[in-house]
């Protein structure tokens, strides 16, 4: 019979590629990962993996070997599922992924909701970039994650991951609110002047890119940050413009002059989980509670956006 925890590893090396990936994740040593995987080997009775270079390399019969544990461990946390679904209160822990925005966004009021309608439930929150974060749910690294996906640029999908959508942004140009920027009307005002950037690969940057071409001009990138507070700060000080999303602003009045861009492009937010958990209620009781959050908030922002039509 073989080991489910063993074909556990070797799956893990399949999407890691690496032993020393798979150990530094499970917080194992390479060696001790090496033995386990040799002795599913004995197990097997078959090779499982070659030495090339310094990485390994399944064989044909670990690949199909791998395509099996999927099913299994798939199978496995469905029965887990069921069995946490029998009772209906929510409890035991969940383990959130989410981007900076909707983390200051709508975590304090979920947050809020879970403390006082799940008492029994822990929800343990990390912040994490949506492109990596999606990649760590499918490796069961998170229970649930929060993403975004911008106009022509596709989340990455991973097999195994639902997709719930929680809301949706309008994308405006963000220009500092000083007299001396007043002459900005819509984009093409804003070839050559300085631009605050995510870093290369961010889907916000893609989707600038993208839009500031279109105009006829690439944007003159002068700062690159993943901090979109940062952003702000250098629009707000007359440094920089930007294209940035309205969840930013969590309801409050923002401190740039934001102007509509043509056919008010939107950004959607959602939530990815492994169907394998999707309907446990602990799963059920977060994605509820950051569904009533966004709805709050954005009832509550829509007359407070200092917003112009170009």
């Amino acid at each position: 019979m073989l080991d489910v925890r063993r074909l556990r590893l070797l799956r893990e090396v399949h999407v890691r590629g690496t032993i020393a990936a798979v150990a530094a994740a499970l917080h194992q040593s390479p060696s001790s990962v090496s033995q386990q995987l040799s002795q599913l080997e004995r197990e097997a009775g078959v090779e499982l993996l070659r030495k090339v270079g310094r990485r390994v390399q399944l064989t044909p019969a670990a690949e199909r070997l791998v395509e099996h544990t999927g099913v299994v461990l798939e199978r496995l946390e469905l029965a887990e599922s069921e069995l946490r679904a029998q009772d209906s209160e929510a409890r035991g822990t969940v383990r959130l992924a989410i981007f900076q925005s909707a983390f200051l966004a709508l975590l304090p009021e979920t947050m809020r909701r879970l403390r006082e309608e799940h008492p029994l439930l822990r929800v343990e929150v990390t912040q994490r970039e949506p492109e990596t974060a999606l990649h760590e749910t499918f490796l069961r690294e998170f229970d649930l994650v929060v993403a975004e996906q911008y106009p022509d640029h596709a989340a990455p999908w991973h097999p195994g991951l639902d997709r719930v959508p929680l809301v949706s942004d309008a994308i405006r140009l963000a220009v500092p609110p000083q007299e001396d920027w007043a002459h900005i009307r819509g984009l093409a005002d804003t070839a050559g002047l300085p631009w605050v950037l995510e870093p290369r690969g961010a889907a916000t940057r893609h989707f600038t890119e993208q839009t500031c071409r279109r105009a006829g001009f690439d944007p003159d990138v002068r700062f690159e940050t993943a901090d979109l507070q940062a952003h702000v700060a250098l629009i707000a000080s007359g440094n920089a413009v930007a294209l940035l999303p309205d969840l930013l602003w969590r309801g409050q009045r923002p401190p740039v002059r934001l102007v509509d861009m043509p056919g008010l492009p939107q950004r959607t937010v959602f939530t990815a989980s492994p169907p394998s958990i999707r309907d446990a209620p602990a799963t059920r009781a977060v994605r509820e509670a950051l569904g009533q959050a966004a709805a709050e908030l954005f009832s509550d922002s829509r007359a407070t956006h200092g917003r112009m039509s170009p």
